[in-house]
């Protein structure tokens, strides 16, 4: 299709300032039209207005200061919550810890039994000492910040035998 051009003497249906675009898809396209309105503002003058001014000071304040509200109590929130979360891990530590005390205590109590310590002193080939060799500390059953002193009651030999 070649573009077509209108002499400078014809007469337009349309003000020449106008812009103009014509759908090219059919042959009884209308043409859309949109006229340019230039708008001179410069003689527009802007008043001051204090008392808008300071309303809009007021508010900026209220809504800055209800955000800090809103901030604090977010980050509260969340503190608390990351707390508990801490809380809990450290009660679940405490728990195995705890569990890990009984059982070991249960170990060093069934280690501390002296029919077990006989059985595996006797596998080893050790003997019960004869009378009079085990001497007991004399003590009257109070406990006192005094000194002991050690005593030997001789010597003794004693001889493995098997």
């Amino acid at each position: 299709m070649a573009a077509a051009t209108i002499p400078r003497t014809a007469r337009l249906p349309f003000p020449p300032h106008a812009l103009v675009e014509v759908q090219r898809t059919s042959a009884l396209a209308t043409p859309e039209i949109y006229f340019g309105k230039g708008i001179d503002n410069r003689r527009l003058v802007k008043f001051a207005d204090p008392e808008r001014n300071r309303e809009m000071k007021q508010f900026t304040f209220a809504v800055t200061l209800m955000f800090a509200l809103v901030l604090l109590f977010v980050v509260q929130h969340f503190s608390s919550i990351q707390y508990g979360y801490q809380i809990e891990a450290q009660k679940k530590t405490r728990d195995a810890l705890v569990e890990m005390n009984r059982e070991l205590r249960l170990e060093q109590a069934s280690l501390r039994d002296p029919d077990r310590i006989d059985r595996l002193a006797r596998r080893m080939g050790m003997q019960a000492p004869p009378a009079g060799q085990v001497v007991p500390m004399e003590n009257s059953g109070e406990t006192s910040a005094e000194p002991v002193m050690a005593r030997s009651f001789g010597i003794a030999v004693i001889t493995a035998s098997r």
